[in-house]
């Protein structure tokens, strides 16, 4: 378990509910990984993300899937990508990661409560 911290602390993590709206290779990473694009409703937008989703998932199923995002972190640059928001997900016995997501459906851009 991580240190303690204050709900204050935990107010200040945006994590927001968005829906991928393209997926594609990231070749070009050091470890296998897509290019997100999610689409976190009309105050926030459209924002790019690298994920290292490869094991568990395909571009295809990717797209129109609702996923968590840390959408208040600065941007990070990964080799030629500029990514803008942190995907959440959970490893798995073996690392791969499984990406944490809503159970039903809710609006892009709603924040986790």
């Amino acid at each position: 378990m991580s240190k303690e911290i204050t709900f204050g602390d935990f107010e200040k993590v945006d994590i927001r509910v968005g829906t991928i709206v393209e997926a594609e290779p990231f070749p070009e990473a050091r470890k296998p990984a897509f290019k997100l694009k999610i689409d976190f409703g009309p105050d926030i937008g459209i924002k790019k993300s690298s994920a290292q989703i490869t094991v568990h998932y395909t571009l295809e199923a990717l797209v129109g899937r609702q996923v968590l995002g840390v959408v208040n972190f600065p941007p990070r640059q990964i080799g030629p990508f500029r990514s803008e928001v942190l995907t959440l997900g959970f490893e798995d016995d073996k690392g791969a990661i499984v990406l944490a997501a809503v159970e039903q459906p809710v609006p892009n851009g709603h924040k986790l409560m």
